[in-house]
């Protein structure tokens, strides 16, 4: 039996330059192999028309991911699923942007914009410490806070972000759903779009949690989103005087 391949084509419009013809996929993909799959190029490439927007989710994002964490794109994708939930665009998203927040909005205590960050570190090791002792045969990968120091009354802000592993599966959702836990009534994931459940109201934040953030208590706050994409803030810990000198050195 001959397999067939999927053609993709421009459908962006009549006026599209894409309609002249376009590169090969093969050419595009050693184009940005040799740049590195520079996320700011893919973002770029992703506005031209929907081929390569197309392309870009299908392809580059994924490959991106592949290169960024390999070992965590490794386990993501060891159940047997050739994608992750949500799409690779997103989570090449959550890799490298700190969604911040507005007041009003998500975390409505302060305004601090979202940006990109330069490298973060994601740990299996440091999600069991976000899952209550009922959900830790889930996994869940946690980044390093990014920090946002002397936001006046607030003090030094982090904020933290993750993705569960085949998250349709995992006991955080269904006790999210046994709890009937209920969305956020206006707010969705900064990376999908997706609604968020919040683990604040569920009573799903365990202690440890702090510990490993280096936060007050009672200043955590978690979201997890329907494709198992989770985004939080805290109030850090402010250093002790030993610490501040270590960094001066």
């Amino acid at each position: 039996m001959m397999l067939v391949v999927k053609q993709y084509r421009c459908t962006h419009s009549s006026t599209c330059i894409c309609m002249k013809g376009h590169l090969s996929e093969d050419a595009i993909f050693l184009v940005f192999q040799h740049l590195n799959w520079n996320p700011r190029l893919i973002a770029v490439m992703s506005c031209v028309c929907k081929w390569f927007d197309e392309i870009a989710k299908r392809v580059l994002w994924k490959e991106f991911c592949r290169t960024r964490a390999p070992k965590m794109m490794l386990d993501l994708q060891s159940s047997g699923s050739h994608s992750v939930d949500g799409n690779w665009k997103a989570l090449g998203k959550l890799l490298i942007y700190c969604s911040g927040c507005s007041k009003g909005g998500l975390f409505n205590t302060v305004h601090i914009l979202g940006h990109f960050v330069y490298r973060s570190r994601f740990s299996r090791t440091s999600g069991k410490s976000f899952l209550i002792p009922q959900c830790r045969t889930d996994v869940l990968y946690v980044s390093d806070p990014c920090e946002h120091l002397d936001q006046g009354e607030e003090g030094d802000v982090g904020f933290f972000r993750g993705v569960f592993k085949s998250f349709s599966v995992s006991r955080v959702r269904k006790m999210l759903i046994d709890r009937q836990a209920k969305f956020h009534p206006t707010e969705v994931c900064p990376y999908c779009k997706a609604k968020l459940w919040s683990m604040l109201q569920a009573n799903m934040i365990p202690r440890s949690a702090a510990s490993r953030l280096d936060a007050y208590d009672d200043s955590i706050e978690y979201y997890v989103c329907l494709n198992g994409h989770m985004l939080g803030i805290c109030t850090l810990l402010p250093l002790s005087d030993s610490e501040e000198v270590s960094e001066l050195e």
